[in-house]
């Protein structure tokens, strides 16, 4: 390299053109110390640093993707002062094709028991060095950010991240871009203005930015019920709904076309237990003992939650453990803080409570860690200006932690991916393929709004929406990596199918439990695209039963997108095990959810039963409990049956530790459900879980063949309102609510197709089906017969 070109730069810049030339000369200490090789066979990931030119800081290339393009459809955008300082962003490392194929190649082998590297686990370190970015390409990506004024506060072990700290006016110098407030839905947000630009010479290396946006994953739960129990008739009595039902119905419809309930099933630990199997594994003594379960929450609990919960339902003789911790990074000053001191108040999260509770009820002698960090206060103002959120610092630490990294880590959060910005879908990935890498199982929650994770408790429209051209349709990015296993949502069907009497005993047995087994589950919807709903309300269509509910819900009071969540990624391809299976989506999209476990109920009938600090559970029920739900339920509840199966590979000496769990589940539900080149088996037909415990009992899956995921979708009329794709419109609404004043919308159903002229299964967006389907995935499990099937698929 002709080093003229340096004369008249600054000492730094010179000393970095030295460097590249004689790597001697730079100091690669912000890279962490490389670890021991770990011998992989057949991987090869040497390869010369990336960096090879001139770092010229006036010469700029833009890094497309970093830039959220929701913020280009603001009402108005404010650049915020020069001297407010952004703490903890993430600068997001690109590590080289070459290594990210290797990685992939090493994740297959790590999954197959046929394979010399089957279960060959790294450390945070070990993948740093193995498939990070080199040393010398870090040490020039840090120096010119320190030579920007930006402080470098931690370089991960991973090698894919680097955490720092700068003002507004530092962020514009060194990556061209104003951050402003923007308005958008009558909602004030954070983010750059543009796409980020950094030096030609570093672009191989960098991604782009995490947190210049305030976008965050949302908790994906229904808004829990306070309830009363009603020891006659088993049932809780809810509380009043401040919602009304509509006072009379059009002429010809069922008086239940919409059902409000008074009362309410709550189910508890031991109905779960008995409907998924548990009941058998735990009676052979696989209870999770030995195995940590880590839920990733953004505020705290009561400790005592734990301890009621457990000594409700007869579950602290097993004797778990439960920590709430606040995980640190793996050097420099910490990016996570602990909700209870940033408010100066005691937190009983919702999410938390679900989490925590929910994956020791399934596996309540594990050890369950709380692995919280802030990310807003009790009013939804920033406590940090990580603006990625405490979700992904949480998982983050956990995963490039030294030492005690979990089994399993359950994470309950989402957002669409049309939400978020190539770079921080790209650090998320990274995230969960580490994760992968070192044996850590992961299960995140699909979402709560059926096509669109977006909109939990919301109505699916383009309100909040980024582009000339919103979509119904999207997956949860925070689940999409093809490193992580998503967990959808399913409904009990003995409600809607009149059948409750033989699934379910009137009265509570000592555990307080009513369920006799396995009940035949659907797709949880409780919207009128329900179609198991809407054959039991008499009518033949979908289409009609929501045209005869808006005739009588003119308002739209009743309209909703409350449904358990699946859709294809628009960013990741599918992997190589999600294609195994009959009926898997012939698309080259990683799609979800991969299974499902109970959410929720159509008609809210059905919750399970939450201890809370203010509302704590007694052996009777005396006082009144909170009712909750969602796939933040079925994720901790799939975490925990993934500790029974831990436990049960460790004591026949097997690794304790999994990874991702997709690959064995997809190669399971192959040899049940048959594959797409051999065509369906006998046993799909036999474990279709509308049979119930009827033949069901073998099974390793329950197919969820009826219903959909399909739910409301809307958009306004009005000239300026922008126009909404995937939403098969029904009818118009003279006087929707939208939270900013009362305005006439069109209403419709999501659809698969992006200007659907007719609506049918085909078309809707998701009907289940057999085999794999967006609307349930594989479907549930009996977790005993999953246990034994796992444990003989690792003896190949």
């Amino acid at each position: 390299m002709n080093l003229g070109n340096a004369v008249g730069r600054s000492p730094l810049v010179l000393a970095i053109a030295l460097g590249l030339t004689c790597p001697s000369l730079v100091l690669a200490t912000d890279a962490p110390a490389a670890a021991p090789s770990v011998q992989l066979a057949g991987i090869d990931t040497h390869e010369a640093p990336r960096v090879t030119a001139f770092v010229d800081f006036a010469k700029k290339s833009v890094v497309e993707g970093t830039h959220l393009d929701m913020a280009s459809a603001a009402s108005q955008a404010t650049p915020l002062n020069d001297s407010v300082k952004l703490a903890h962003l993430q600068l997001v490392l690109k590590p080289s094709a070459q290594r990210q194929a290797a990685l992939e190649t090493l994740s297959a082998q790590q999954h197959d028991p046929s394979s010399p590297n089957f279960h060959k686990w790294l450390t945070p370190a070990q993948f740093g060095t193995t498939f990070g970015v080199a040393d010398a390409d870090i040490a020039a990506v840090t120096s010119w950010m320190r030579a920007q004024g930006l402080t470098v506060n931690a370089v991960y072990p991973n090698k894919t991240q680097i955490d720092f700290t700068g003002t507004v006016a530092q962020i514009r110098a060194a990556f061209g871009t104003n951050e402003v407030a923007y308005t958008i839905g009558g909602k004030v947000h954070r983010s750059n203005d543009s796409n980020i630009s950094v030096p030609t010479a570093l672009k191989p290396v960098i991604a782009g930015v995490m947190g210049l946006n305030d976008n965050k994953p949302m908790p994906q739960h229904i808004a829990p019920r306070l309830a009363s129990f009603n020891a006659q008739s088993g049932m809780f009595q809810l509380a009043a709904n401040a919602a009304k039902a509509p006072a009379t119905s059009a002429s010809g419809v069922h008086t239940d076309a919409v059902q409000f309930p008074t009362a309410a099933r709550g189910l508890v630990p031991g109905d779960i237990s008995a409907m998924y199997g548990i009941d058998k594994l735990r009676a052979a003594g696989f209870t999770g003992k030995g195995v940590t379960i880590a839920v990733v929450d953004v505020a705290n609990m009561v400790d005592a939650d734990y301890a009621n919960f457990m000594q409700t339902f007869h579950l602290d003789k097993y004797n778990g453990s439960f920590t709430q911790i606040n995980p640190a990074p793996p050097s420099g000053p910490t990016n996570c803080l602990d909700p209870n001191t940033v408010d100066n108040q005691q937190y009983d999260f919702d999410e938390t409570l679900l989490d925590v509770e929910w994956s020791a009820a399934v596996a309540p002698a594990a050890h369950i860690v709380a692995a919280i960090c802030s990310d807003a206060d009790a009013k939804g103002n920033a406590t940090t200006t990580n603006f990625f959120g405490g979700a992904f610092i949480a998982s983050a630490n956990l995963v490039n932690a030294s030492a005690s990294r979990p089994d399993i880590i359950s994470v309950s959060y989402g957002y669409g991916e049309d939400a978020i910005d190539l770079a921080s879908k790209q650090a998320i990935d990274a995230m969960w393929a580490q994760a992968d890498a070192e044996g850590i199982s992961v299960f995140v929650s699909s979402g709560d709004s059926g096509s669109n994770p977006d909109f939990n408790g919301g109505l699916n429209s383009p309100t909040s929406y980024q582009g000339a051209r919103p979509s119904a349709v999207s997956a949860n990015a925070f689940g999409t990596s093809a490193h992580v296993t998503v967990v959808g949502g399913n409904d009990t069907a003995d409600v809607l199918d009149n059948t409750t009497s033989k699934y379910f005993r009137k009265m509570t047995d000592p555990t307080l439990g009513t369920a006799l087994g396995y009940v035949p589950e659907i797709p949880w919807n409780q919207s009128c695209g329900n179609e198991v709903a809407a054959k039991s309300m008499g009518f033949n269509s979908t289409v009609k039963f929501c045209q005869q509910q808006f005739k009588f819900d003119p308002n739209g009071v009743y309209a909703t997108s409350e449904a358990g969540s699946g859709g294809p990624s628009g960013v990741v391809r599918k992997p190589s095990w999600q294609k195994l299976v009959y009926n898997a989506q012939k698309d080259q999209s990683r799609d979800v959810p991969d299974v499902s476990l109970f959410a929720g109920a159509y008609g809210a009938h059905t919750w399970v039963v939450v201890c809370t600090a203010a509302y704590p559970c007694t052996s009777n029920f005396s006082g009144p409990v909170s009712l909750s739900g969602g796939t933040s339920l079925a994720a901790p509840m799939f975490a925990g049956i993934q500790a029974l199966v831990d436990q049960k590979l460790a004591g026949a000496g097997r690794n304790q530790m999994q990874g991702n769990a997709a690959p064995t589940l997809y190669a399971l539900a192959a040899k049940e459900y048959g594959s797409p080149t051999s065509g369906p088996t006998d046993a799909l037909k036999a474990c279709n879980a509308d049979n119930g415990n009827d033949g069901t009992q073998s099974c390793v899956f329950h197919n969820v063949t009826r219903g959909s995921i399909a739910t409301n979708c809307a958009q306004g009329l009005g000239d300026d309102d922008p126009i909404l794709s995937n939403c098969y419109f029904v009818a118009d609404l003279p006087q929707y609510n939208t939270g900013l004043g009362y305005f006439p919308i069109q209403i419709g159903l999501t659809s698969m197709d992006a200007n659907p002229q007719s609506y049918s299964a085909k078309t809707e967006a998701f009907a289940a089906r057999p085999g794999w389907s967006f609307a349930s995935g594989l479907g549930s499990v009996n977790a005993t017969n999953l246990a034994n099937a796992w444990l003989s698929y690792t003896k190949k």
